[in-house]
């Protein structure tokens, strides 16, 4: 843990400037004067009511702007094209071939109150049955699936359609409400196609996107665009709000919700979510970078849930280390057989395991007691251990700096890997040598208190860097930190150093567990 006496110039967090609180922050006036992007006035309509409140349609006279259903037979036909189909071949085609057999519709229904005039969500009147739909995209050949949370929320019955038009039903395994993101589980007897996975660490303004859904229920409904803007952060109602979203042209209508956003090469970039009112090509999607980490934590909290194996996977310390051991609980599974932080874990059973949503994916269906056959890479030798989890307690999985981190600050947070760290520095011409992106900030914690949100990267903390968990734990350990009453904290949130004080009462003694 390194001492830096001095941070590079910040801006103060835009609340301590107006005096206000976390939702002046967040929708105050005071915002738009410290930040180069600019909120929308009015509120935005989130597709969850679009999608989840859908009624059967009439048929439409028009077809929106640069909208074509992609039907299983276009999709389909890799070969067999004739010279002039092969001329019409674009880009754009190939994309769509390649990503379009992991998407799928879902729909069901839900259980309303519906108003004293017959309108759905009134004050007043029954209950009634409504038809919802939504997209899905499969992220794990054995039938995962994720969507927007508003496109299963009180779902009476998932059912999900297939590319090749199965209809089975699903099972919501874990969810995040407040990200909206969910993740479902179909059984099904064959192999499924995942979606290819990109990234949204290096996307551009004025690249070409698309857009793939159940648009009013024409499945496999694509449609293009461009990259409008970046992170956008979009207000919808008094409980929701999104952050860092990429704001595209392509249309987006109901029953889109959750279904892939692709670049030109047909990498799933984003997932789409919402539009703005009244507005004419104007929609949102949630970055896959974000998308990534919010999932992983979900399966993360679901595993840990279930089973205790001993071992923190999580990205490792330079970019492409993929799912590196980054603690062992002492006596668990895990240490029993040898395993050690720094252990890079490449298969889990029969699961390739390149990162650490792949790890959480190949446990899911790991029982207490059974076995499981961990491959790693030590060193330039691969070892096989063989794991009998046992039944969670619900810490075996935690890293010490997990729990200082969320009982006194009341974050949750992971190293940001050297590549990101080094483009983020190129943009903004700093020397930062790393930093932890946080994933989690408790509610009413010190860390919301102070502004702090998912996605902010922690810099430093009391004039102590911050590149790694240890030198997190490190600090809040730290005599100086104990005896409050408040610690200088440094972040970057959008290419932009901002700064503010945690206000911590003093403790006689050391961390909480």
């Amino acid at each position: 843990m390194r001492r830096q006496t001095l941070f590079p110039p910040a801006i103060g967090l835009p609340f301590r400037a107006v005096g206000g609180t976390v939702k002046d922050f967040m929708t105050g006036s005071g915002f738009r004067s410290l930040s180069r992007r600019n909120r929308p006035h009015r509120p935005l309509l989130r597709l969850s009511l679009l999608s989840l409140l859908a009624l059967t349609l009439p048929a439409i006279n028009g077809v929106a702007q640069e909208t074509v259903n992609v039907t299983a037979t276009d999709v389909s036909q890799s070969q067999g094209l004739t010279p002039d189909q092969r001329s019409r071949e674009t880009p754009i085609v190939l994309a769509v071939r390649r990503a379009t057999p992991s998407v799928v519709n879902l729909h069901g229904q839900k259980t309303v109150r519906a108003s004293a005039t017959g309108m759905v969500g009134g004050a007043q009147g029954g209950f009634r049955q409504v038809n919802g739909m939504g997209t899905g995209v499969i992220i794990d050949p054995r039938g995962y699936i994720i969507t927007n949370y508003h496109v299963v929320e009180d779902v009476d019955d998932i059912r999900v359609t297939l590319h090749d038009g199965t209809v089975t039903s699903a099972k919501l395994i874990a969810s995040r409400p407040r990200n909206d993101l969910a993740l479902v589980k179909i059984n099904i007897n064959q192999k499924l196609a995942v979606a290819p996975r990109g990234t949204s660490s290096d996307l551009m303004a004025g690249e070409t996107v698309i857009a793939i859904g159940n648009a009013y229920g024409y499945v496999h409904t694509c449609t293009t665009g461009v990259i409008s803007a970046l992170h956008r952060d979009i207000p919808v109602n008094e409980t929701q709000d999104y952050r860092d979203l990429i704001q595209i042209s392509a249309g987006i209508n109901p029953g889109n919700s959750g279904g892939p956003l692709l670049n030109i090469n047909g990498d799933m970039i984003g997932i789409n979510v919402a539009v703005r009112v009244g507005a004419q090509q104007i929609a949102f999607a949630i970055p896959i970078d974000q998308v990534i980490d919010i999932v992983t934590s979900m399966i993360d909290q679901y595993n840990e849930n279930r089973i205790a194996t001993g071992m923190r996977i999580d990205g490792g310390p330079r970019d492409g280390d993929g799912a590196t051991i980054t603690h062992v609980a002492a006596s668990s599974p895990a240490a029993t057989q040898g395993l050690k932080p720094g252990d890079r874990v490449v298969r889990i059973d029969s699961i390739p395991v390149d990162d650490p949503l792949d790890a959480g994916l190949a446990l899911l269906e790991v029982r207490s007691g059974a076995q499981v056959n961990v491959q790693v890479q030590r060193n330039q030798q691969r070892l096989t251990v063989a794991l009998r989890p046992k039944t969670s307690t619900g810490s075996s999985l935690t890293h010490p700096a997990h729990d200082a981190a969320w009982s006194i600050v009341g974050i949750r947070a992971k190293p940001v890997s050297p590549s990101i760290m080094q483009r983020m520095n190129q943009r903004m011409g700093t020397p930062y040598p790393g930093g932890l992106y946080i994933t989690s900030v408790r509610q009413g914690s010190v860390a919301a208190q102070e502004g702090l949100r998912n996605g902010d990267i922690l810099l430093g903390i009391y004039g102590w860097q911050t590149t790694s968990l240890e030198d997190l734990l490190g600090i809040l350990d730290h005599p100086d930190i104990r005896k409050g009453p408040k610690a200088r904290f440094y972040i970057v949130r959008r290419e932009q150093t901002l700064y503010g004080d945690f206000k911590l009462a003093a403790r006689p003694g050391s961390r909480v567990h």
